[in-house]
């Protein structure tokens, strides 16, 4: 049987639980519903609450506490390490323009503003080129009949006889030939009575030209001896047929047709060579239309004019040379010359500078280029940074503003201040965490 614990003291916990729980139970101001529930009930509903408690999250609490006081660090962390400001200014842009007379000179090395010059290239192409032209003249063709024939000298007594060169020869059928060169013919040779005539073969050819001097094998006589002793001792023969009589035109090259030819090609080389020149200067210089010079170095043809010809060839050389400037020097010369002139507290705004020229004169052989220089470019006050960050340091957005405009004035037309983080009203109290940007837009 088991034994039952009985307690003539009660135990501290115990004894106030139950006090509780009775007069809770016998409460006036207790629901009837609550006075009307065993005592023993009323007790196992008070119990009921500490078991429910039990049963929660217990890592709740801290975590909902770590996480607070991370977040809290952090916005530390942001506000005193991270903190900064950018500050944009905008300051009014002023144009600085001058006119300027300017030299390009091939023997200067070095931009030099106070001379007034710039260096100068030297570039040179030589050209050649051939090309066939047709020939315009027109000429007979009409073909002379060629031959051999053999002369014969018979006179007695005998003796050596010359004709010269261009002796007419007529054949029977009333051809006339001529010789083309000077003629020696041997003596005869006599042998009692009887007389064997000396021969030399020789050219002729037809006085005219045309199919019908080509005739067959012939006899000859001279027209020139007649009336002579030696008309009858004298004669001369063929053995084969003339060949070479024909009949009709073609082309031959005229005086008019050289001139043209030296006139067209001329213009060609020119332009390829010029081609050539401009492909040789870099896209860095700068090239005046009128920078570039031409000479014939040679224009000739082998053929020669009445030549009869279809077509001839003609051949043209060239020299091309041209004197150019580097766009990067006279904006050298432009920008020193700016920064030269530029009122005291004023900078030069970089990447505004504009120039244009106006070529007056050119020496190509002598390497120089004179112009007329416009150039201009953007100026502004001048802002130390350094000095103004440090005069912004825990300023807010107002007094930022405020130091800005003293410093510049009407100098600046603009001025835009952002904080960061989001939350913080004033510049951080280093120079490292003030941004100043200036704009030019």
């Amino acid at each position: 049987m088991a034994r039952r614990k009985i307690y003539d003291v009660k135990p501290p916990k115990v004894a106030h639980k139950a006090e509780n729980s009775i007069k809770e139970f016998f409460a006036e101001d207790a629901p009837a519903e609550a006075r009307k529930k065993p005592l023993f009930r009323a007790r196992a509903e008070a119990k009921a609450p500490s078991r429910h408690k039990k049963s929660g999250n217990p890592f709740l609490k801290p975590a909902i506490i770590g996480s607070t006081a991370v977040l809290v660090f952090l916005c530390v962390f942001l506000y005193f390490k991270l903190q900064k400001v950018d500050v944009k200014i905008w300051p009014k842009v002023e144009t600085l323009s001058f006119e300027q007379a300017i030299t390009a000179d091939k023997s200067v090395a070095v931009v030099d503003t106070t001379k007034f010059v710039i260096p100068a290239k030297y570039f040179e192409v030589e050209k050649t080129s051939s090309q066939d032209f047709p020939a315009t003249g027109n000429a007979d063709n009409t073909g002379k009949a060629t031959g051999t024939i053999t002369v014969s000298n018979k006179y007695n007594p005998p003796s050596l006889f010359t004709l010269k060169a261009g002796t007419h020869f007529m054949s029977d059928s009333g051809k006339l030939f001529v010789s083309l060169q000077k003629i020696a013919i041997p003596a005869a040779k006599k042998s009692g009575s009887k007389i064997t005539p000396g021969t030399v073969d020789i050219t002729v050819r037809a006085v005219e030209g045309g199919e019908g001097y080509n005739i067959a094998p012939s006899n000859f006589s001279i027209p020139g001896l007649k009336g002579t002793a030696y008309y009858f001792s004298v004669s001369a023969s063929s053995a084969k047929a003339m060949a070479g009589g024909s009949e009709g035109k073609v082309k031959k090259v005229t005086d008019d047709d050289i001139r043209g030819a030296k006139d067209v090609l001329t213009k060609k080389v020119i332009d390829e060579a010029t081609a050539d020149l401009k492909n040789q200067i870099s896209s860095d210089y700068l090239l005046a239309d009128n920078a570039v010079s031409t000479d014939i170095a040679s224009a000739s043809t082998a053929t020669k004019s009445g030549t009869v010809a279809q077509n001839f060839t003609y051949n043209v050389t060239v020299k091309a040379k041209a004197l150019a400037f580097k766009k990067s020097d006279l904006d050298e010369y432009a920008k020193n010359y700016i920064i030269s002139q530029l009122p005291d507290g004023k900078t030069l705004l970089e990447n505004s500078l504009k120039t244009d020229y106006e070529v007056k004169t050119i020496d190509i052989s002598g390497g120089k280029i004179s112009f007329n220089s416009t150039f201009s470019s953007g100026i502004y006050q001048n802002v130390d940074k350094n000095s103004l960050t440090l005069s912004l340091m825990a300023e807010n957005s107002d007094q930022i503003e405020q130091t800005i405009n003293n410093n510049l004035g009407e100098n600046a037309s603009k001025i835009e201040v952002k904080f960061w983080p989001f939350w913080t009203k004033k510049a951080p109290n280093s120079q490292k965490g003030i941004n100043i940007f200036l704009q030019f837009e």
